[in-house]
């Protein structure tokens, strides 16, 4: 490669930049470092002359460099100096064919009309480039260094006092939960030790009233057995208001009703917060669902299904085949899952849907016509979440219980613990309860559903 000022043709030295403050040895050409008054260089151009040159870059250590043997040996041996086409020398770099050519090949060869720079432009553009790379490079070195010298060590005290902080959170708030549950635990107990007290007491005062009720009647009934037996005609006509008085007071001992008062009331030990809590417990830790399917048997014709989806249709899906079982009016499905004891829990996706009902229901509920006794919600056999449009509500036997959410669920969870008779509706993304009611089953429960507008389906 010529050197910059030369012609072409003309036959000069390699040209060699050497950087850095180097001590040299050996014949060779300088050319600016007398005229500079340079004493030690940074950037000299040296010209070699063919002869063996030392280059000492520790003053305890020198390393002999055979210039020619060097210069001969190429950086990369796969890169040629020479146009395979017309054999010059490769001086420009062509931007669109992104390679070396030759002069011949920018004048009369096929990058005529490309883009091109000479070879120590493009060159330059590169080292400026690697410049600026090893600068980012030591930049974001210095970054790394920064972080393992200050903010990695500055952390460890820092999520050490985080830590301490979430353990203390931690074991206050357990703290209060212990003793607003002993708290809790104490009035509980303390109200079902007073009803029991109550209901005993009752049932005591009850046994003293009828035993002494009983042994009225049996001196009544052995006064009118005497009468009866021992008086003569006209004693027993004298003593007659006698006889009626006793009747009259026999008479006035009733017979015993079955009272409330002397039975246990179970509504003592009913806590809003036990629940919640027991609630809270439950939907934390039961992570299994139940894995229903809908009955076909019973789906309205008003309903499509797809997959795990129920989907609503304006117009009948389809004429599905009439049975006792299915629902001709009401757009219901129930599952095939009935539950008779335990718990059970089972989430719907509702995403899609402003208009849907889900719950629990009887077998028994009735499937044909329009009347309530088959609308989900409307009879005393059915316990239902609704939502229509931005309206939720629960409802059982006609009695409708207004819901307010700040936002519409994505997925509602029901929980249904047959032995506590407890029916909870929740939100499985947040296990906040939506509502929750208290009743006594007296037959199994299936899962209940009805759509009237796009679709829900069942969690897997």
């Amino acid at each position: 490669m010529s050197s910059p000022g030369s012609a072409p043709g003309d036959h000069q030295p390699p040209l060699w930049v050497i950087t850095g403050s180097h001590s040299w040895s050996g014949s060779g050409k300088l050319d600016s470092l007398q005229d500079d008054g340079m004493k030690s260089p940074f950037a000299v151009e040296w010209i070699p002359d063919g002869h063996l040159a030392t280059l000492s870059l520790d003053s305890s250590k020198e390393e002999n460099i055979d210039l020619e043997d060097h210069q001969q040996r190429p950086t990369d041996p796969s890169v040629p100096d020479t146009c395979r086409d017309h054999g010059q020398q490769l001086s420009l770099f062509c931007y669109q064919e992104h390679k070396l050519i030759c002069a011949h090949c920018k004048s009369l060869g096929t990058c005529q009309a490309h883009r091109t720079k000479p070879v120590e432009e493009r060159a330059s553009q590169i080292r400026n480039k690697i410049v600026d790379q090893c600068e980012k490079l030591q930049l974001q070195t210095a970054g790394i260094e920064k972080y393992l010298a200050d903010v990695l060590p500055s952390k460890i005290p820092r999520v050490a006092s985080t830590a301490r902080t979430a353990r203390e959170m931690i074991i206050q708030r357990l703290n209060f939960i212990r003793n607003v549950c002993d708290n809790e635990e104490q009035r509980l107990l303390e109200e079902i030790h007073a009803e029991e007290e109550r209901a005993q007491q009752g049932i005591l005062t009850q046994r003293a009233h009828w035993t002494e009720s009983t042994m009225k009647l049996s001196g009544i009934r052995n006064y009118l057995v005497d009468m009866l037996t021992e008086m003569d005609d006209l004693n027993l006509i004298v003593s007659e208001n006698k006889m009626e008085d006793r009747t009259e007071e026999a008479e006035g001992i009733l017979e015993p009703q079955e009272s409330e008062k002397l039975n246990f009331n179970i509504n003592c030990c009913q806590s809003p917060l036990l629940n919640r809590l027991w609630a809270l417990s439950v939907l934390c830790c039961t992570t299994a669902c139940e894995h229903l399917t809908f009955d076909e048997k019973t789906m309205s014709p008003l309903l499509a299904l797809s997959d795990n989806s129920l989907n609503f249709i304006p117009k009948k899906a389809k004429d599905y085949p009439d049975g006792p079982e299915r629902f001709d009016h009401w757009p219901n499905c129930l599952a095939v899952e009935s539950f008779q004891k335990g718990i059970h829990m089972w989430k719907v996706n509702v995403e899609k849907c402003c208009a849907y009902k889900l719950g629990i229901t009887y077998r028994s509920i009735a499937r044909k016509g329009s009347g309530n006794d088959a609308r989900l919600g409307y009879n005393p056999v059915s316990w239902i979440f609704s939502r229509y449009d931005k309206d939720f509500s629960f409802s059982h036997d006609s009695q409708h219980h207004p819901v307010e959410l700040l936002k519409s669920p994505k997925q509602v969870g029901i929980l249904v613990d047959m032995d506590a008779e407890e029916l909870i509706f929740f939100d499985p993304s947040t296990c906040v309860i939506l509502y929750s009611h208290q009743t006594r089953f007296s037959a199994p429960v299936s899962p209940a559903f009805a759509v009237a507008d796009e679709s829900i389906s069942l969690e897997k």
